[in-house]
């Protein structure tokens, strides 16, 4: 199957909320917000002023978004510098292990390595996930065990 992997862009706001809905239940929610508090999230998330974060799109050959990488640049990182912080990565079911993540991956170094400054690429992935980990593992990534994560609500959804 072909696919293209590009930029997403205001006209892909409702597919990116229904596809946040996919990614949800994926990870096991049943309970899902209405399409159009999740529409106007993702419109703010990735338009808004400033946006507060960036998304690769998997788009199949007749246009349907199949898959996202979801990023921010986060600094700083190694001294002054900074990092590509992949916050998800999503591939719908039915093109898992075509290659489809490995070329999101590349993209995503190839964005990191182009933008002035950027030391790195991080992201993490739950210990209980094996088939995330060893698709990590079949690109080359080694984990690291040097960080421990925190995560507090802030009381809103």
């Amino acid at each position: 199957m072909t696919v293209t992997i590009r930029p997403a862009h205001r006209r892909d706001i409702e597919a990116l909320a229904e596809l946040i809905e996919e990614i949800e239940r994926f990870y096991g929610s049943t309970e899902i917000q209405p399409f159009e508090e999740r529409r106007s999230q993702v419109e703010e998330a990735l338009f808004g002023s400033p946006p507060l974060a960036s998304a690769l799109l998997v788009e199949d050959e007749v246009g349907t978004v199949v898959g996202l990488a979801a990023y921010s640049f986060l600094w700083p990182a190694a001294g002054s510098s900074h990092s590509l912080f992949l916050k998800e990565l999503y591939v719908r079911g039915t093109l898992r292990r075509q290659g489809v993540g490995a070329r999101i991956m590349d993209e995503l170094r190839a964005l990191a390595a182009t933008r002035p400054g950027c030391s790195r690429v991080e992201w993490m992935t739950d210990r209980d996930n094996p088939g995330a980990r060893a698709f990590y593992k079949s690109l080359g990534f080694t984990e690291f065990d040097g960080k421990i994560v925190y995560r507090v609500g802030t009381g809103t959804t």
